[in-house]
């Protein structure tokens, strides 16, 4: 066999042009042999509002690298999440398919995972976008925040792991960050559940004790070894739930290279830096074939940590500061592209999981959460001061737990300065990038994302999407109808959460809203919107105020009824077993339970 000849520089130039006109439909196809298939670069922001980027509203909070990026693509302006919280939403992202039909979701309770050292997590019969590049030749790199578990029966098995799940290469943290991450800060993993489990030993230790002193001072007649027998219980039932609650940061808040724990516990400070440089090497690294390249930020969840130089910079405080570093890490990233010479190769995706946290609040502080915009949820401070009702993070229905930006760019392929404001859906991005990277949808379970290709070149007027449904947990919160004939779109609400925006507790004491209980009201009749002139969503509509109610409601419930049909059993990822700590399946580096490593170098500034 003849050896490979490299491609002179003008072959190469050749593809963007090639591409283009595969995207005029029935041209050819984006495999034509030709064309080189497209780099992907998939950015994902943590709890970022859609109102805290200037492209998307916002005036007061600096972020000229996401703009940019808007301003050379395509923005969508009905972009939204799957569901209200991190581990769905991102299952849906990944798979294209509502969470809840691969177990991601549960009934109440416990949303999301919990541990690295639980079993729940994707299952690996799913299928992601990630597997299917990786079978078409791409290399498939994860940079930043998994939160789709790890093992399931072993500590090594790795089954919910990424690189079980596509992505030949992960670097970055297979949970989330919380609270405990940091130092100082109070307690967020089972904050309520420690509180009671602490009381109750308080309790139980003034018990033993009444009883020590009283068989002392011949108070009372106890038998010597009760009061050791009671001592000894107090003593094991502190050490069981302290192994877990007290070593949260080291247990949940470590870093990973493929499957090998590199720092733990992590060291906030330098994470950031850490991520940008992997993702960069990474582009590098793989410039000379098509990549898949997921960077998963933890910007901008709590405990918002901010390297110095960012800090005090915004008007918004931490939450602000915190939001202009995360614009600045995009804009290295994107950086990084021109410098390889990709920019014009790659298909560039910014968004975020869901929207901001409004009950992200701290007495010394402020807010924590960002801004959603008009879409339920303004908050004074964020880029606008008219109070507004309530929509964010954890709430299933309300646009501002699921509208979130969705900016495409690819130039000279894709138009800049367009705009789409048919409904769109993070599931969206399974089948987008699959046809990108000349795959095929599988054929034998029901995919809820609609390739956006048709909708970015132009070729589409309309969404494929004629109805969206709107989870929390496993319960139907909302339905949306975009009526391709009228142009109206309408959301009927079925339930949605007892919000109170005045101080800590906005959801009855709840981090984040419930899905169903006392915290949420059953709406029957629906309510009914037109987001299509109310997307604030201010005015619920009435059979007074519009004629056309009773046929809304119902045809919407008929579509409710269709998508039911779809769903099938599958087992929980959230059960009270999967979502338990076992020691067994903790990942450690070092001997278990001594877990600790750090890094060559230590936390790095720069």
């Amino acid at each position: 066999m003849a050896p490979r000849v490299p491609a002179s520089p003008a072959a190469r130039n050749r593809w963007p042009v090639l591409a283009a006109l595969c995207l005029l439909p029935g041209l050819c196809q984006f495999k034509a042999a030709d064309a080189r298939k497209p780099n992907i670069l998939l950015i994902m922001a943590d709890d970022l509002g859609i109102g805290d980027l200037g492209c998307y509203g916002n005036s007061t909070l600096r972020t000229p690298n996401i703009d940019r990026l808007a301003a050379e693509g395509v923005r969508l302006t009905q972009h939204l999440a799957a569901a209200p919280l991190c581990t769905p939403s991102r299952a849906a992202f990944l798979t294209g398919r509502h969470a809840l039909r691969s177990g991601m979701e549960a009934s109440d309770g416990y949303r999301a995972l919990q541990w690295n050292g639980g079993s729940g997590g994707l299952p690996e019969n799913e299928t992601t976008f990630a597997r299917i590049l990786q079978q078409r030749g791409y290399a498939t790199g994860l940079i930043g925040k998994w939160h789709q578990g790890v093992s399931c029966q072993s500590r090594r098995d790795h089954c919910h792991h990424p690189l079980r799940h596509g992505f030949d290469y992960f670097y970055g943290m297979p949970f989330t960050l919380v609270d405990d991450c940091l130092p100082g800060r109070p307690p967020e993993v089972d904050a309520a559940l420690r509180a009671r489990l602490w009381r109750l030993t308080q309790w139980l230790a003034w018990g033993v004790l009444t009883l020590a002193v009283g068989k002392a001072w011949g108070l009372l007649s106890v038998p010597r070894g009760a009061v050791l027998g009671a001592a000894g219980l107090l003593v094991l039932f502190f050490a069981s739930w302290y192994a877990s609650f007290g070593f949260v940061r080291r247990w949940n808040c470590l870093l990973m290279r493929n499957g090998e724990v590199v720092e733990q516990p992590m060291v906030l400070e330098g994470t950031a830096g850490r991520l940008l440089k992997e993702a960069v090497s990474y582009m590098e690294r793989n410039k000379h074939r098509p990549f898949l390249l997921f960077v998963s930020l933890l910007h901008v969840h709590i405990p918002l940590v901010t390297r110095r130089e960012f800090l005090g910079r915004s008007r918004h405080g931490l939450y602000g500061d915190n939001v202009e570093e995360m614009d600045w890490l995009v804009g290295k990233i994107l950086e990084a592209l021109e410098e390889n010479g990709l920019t014009n190769s790659t298909f560039t995706y910014f968004t975020s999981d869901h929207g901001g946290h409004l009950e992200a609040r701290d007495e010394q502080l402020g807010q924590l959460g960002g801004w959603n915009g008009v879409y339920r949820g303004e908050t004074p401070g964020h880029g606008g001061s008219r109070p507004g009702p309530p929509g964010g993070k954890g709430m299933g229905g309300w646009e501002g737990g699921i509208r979130v930006p969705g900016i495409v760019r690819w130039p000279g392929v894709l138009p800049a300065g367009r705009e789409v404001h048919g409904p769109t859906s993070l599931m969206d991005v399974f089948p987008t990038v699959v046809e990108l990277g000349g795959g095929q949808t599988p054929q034998d379970r029901v995919i809820d994302g609609r390739s956006l290709v048709p909708l970015l070149q132009g070729a589409a007027e309309h969404s494929a999407h004629e109805f969206l449904f709107h989870y929390c947990g496993k319960h139907l919160h909302a339905a949306r109808w975009h009526n391709k004939d009228s142009g109206r779109l309408w959301k009927v609400h079925y339930m949605t959460p007892r919000f109170h925006p005045e101080g800590a507790g906005a959801c009855y004491g709840h981090g984040v809203c419930p899905c169903s209980g006392d915290g949420v009201a059953r709406h029957s009749p629906p309510l009914l919107f037109d987001l299509s002139r109310d997307p604030s969503e201010a005015r619920p509509l009435s059979p007074d105020s519009e004629p056309l109610f009773h046929a809304v409601v119902a045809r919407v419930g008929a579509a409710v009824e269709e998508h039911r049909a779809t769903l099938t059993p599958v087992p929980s990822q959230f059960s009270l077993n999967h979502i338990l700590w076992k020691p067994w399946l903790q990942p450690c580096c070092g001997t278990f339970p001594f877990c600790s490593c750090t890094q060559d170098g230590g936390p790095s500034e720069k």
